[in-house]
């Protein structure tokens, strides 16, 4: 079996490529960054030195050529369109030769998935979050909830999405919420494969905790998105003694004025590189994660690697992981008073807070490392191409 990636930028193509890789099935990686022999940034130099180099072949052109294209202010005028996708997606249908399965981003795919089917090969399009209209309709009453006015994704690129969600042999998703917004919205559930993400067991491990501090811990981008407006809701009526909240990660416009609301109940640590993250959640107590929307969030696994429980909502896809009340707490979005219950339980609780972290540990090395992942991913790959024989 030959499989060709298409992947304009990093999200978890490094990680599928790898697993190909290394089971022989890997033909081309196809990307906009760097090889490891050639200029690498260096959060991905480490991920792409385990991937043969002959495999990657990448070409920055249609991501410099966007970036210029966005800053004419004509361009501009006639409505924003990353052009760096639309040429990225044209070359990458120059590239399929002797593919048996060929796995696009669903963000760069509509001519790749047109030169996949004169190649004869199966169309695999990689969606990490959920079906588009739901991502939608659910982002844009969480901003009128709050007043706020939400930057509306590109209608060109919702209407190719839709066409493309067709036009693909199979869609994968990583977790059975994401999986449902797809068939309530007619996707038949036999062009669905859902394969949950891994985590990297060597740079996310528990170390010893430094403090006695009860220590709530948030990553991500702090938006609207990711619900940190009811963590901090949440932990601001807590007033626990010899207790913080850390938020790490870039900060969104729109939650500027939550920041300001809450100023005085958490410590920000801004964005911390990849692979220094497992220190600060080794020293965490709970690790939380409010999200409206997200197809399966992989900072789940890595803090459970680190041992800590973990309180998320069911919008994460975090029920893919979590053992509700074993592994952590699964609770309903926009539900800051089920997150001050589960983080004053787990406050209370320190032998019950010990044994969640452990179980979680313990589940995560077990279940959801990237070998499982890949395990998975190739067996689904190889199980669809037996039906298409």
């Amino acid at each position: 079996m030959k499989v060709t990636i298409s992947c304009l930028a990093k999200f978890h193509a490094l990680h599928l490529a790898e697993q190909l890789d290394k089971r022989g099935h890997l033909h081309k990686l196809l990307t906009s960054f760097y090889s490891q022999k050639r200029l690498c940034l260096p959060e991905l130099r480490k991920d792409m030195e385990k991937i043969t180099p002959e495999r990657v072949i990448t070409n920055i052109l249609p991501v410099l050529m966007g970036r210029l294209l966005n800053k004419i202010p004509f361009i501009n005028r006639i409505g924003r369109f990353d052009y760096s996708i639309e040429f990225f997606d044209k070359w990458a249908a120059s590239q399929l030769n002797e593919s048996d399965v060929v796995v696009v981003w669903s963000n760069a795919a509509t001519h790749t998935l047109k030169a996949t089917k004169r190649h004869a090969a199966i169309s695999v399009i990689e969606r990490g979050s959920t079906h588009i209209l739901f991502q939608k309709e659910i982002l844009e009453e969480e901003y009128e909830k709050h007043g706020l006015k939400i930057k509306p994704i590109d209608e060109r690129v919702v209407c190719e999405e839709l066409a493309n969600y067709l036009s693909a042999d199979y869609i994968s998703i990583p977790s059975k919420f994401a999986k449902q917004t797809y068939i309530d919205r007619g996707i038949d559930s036999k062009k669905l494969i859902q394969v949950p993400y891994g985590v990297d067991l060597k740079t996310f491990k528990s170390s010893l905790k430094e403090d006695k501090i009860f220590r709530v811990i948030f990553v991500g981008n702090l938006s609207l998105r990711k619900g940190v407006h009811y963590l901090l809701e949440a932990f601001s009526k807590l007033k626990l003694k010899n207790a913080e909240l850390v938020l790490i990660g870039s900060v969104s416009p729109e939650i500027d004025q939550f920041l300001k609301k809450y100023r005085d109940c958490y410590r920000y640590l801004g964005v911390i590189p990849h692979v220094e993250l497992c220190k600060y959640l080794s020293q965490g107590s709970v690790f939380v994660l409010p999200s409206i929307e997200e197809g399966l969030a992989m900072v789940i696994p890595q803090a459970m690697a680190c041992g800590l429980p973990i309180i998320c909502t069911i919008n994460t896809g975090g029920e893919e992981m979590i053992r509700d009340n074993k592994d952590g707490f699964i609770v309903p979005i926009r539900n800051a008073e089920a997150i001050k219950e589960k983080i004053i339980y787990l406050y209370e609780h320190p032998q019950i807070r010990e044994e969640v972290g452990r179980s979680a540990k313990e589940r995560v090395e077990k279940e959801f490392t990237w070998d499982n992942y890949g395990e998975k991913v190739v067996s689904e790959y190889l199980r669809i191409l037996s039906l298409k024989r």
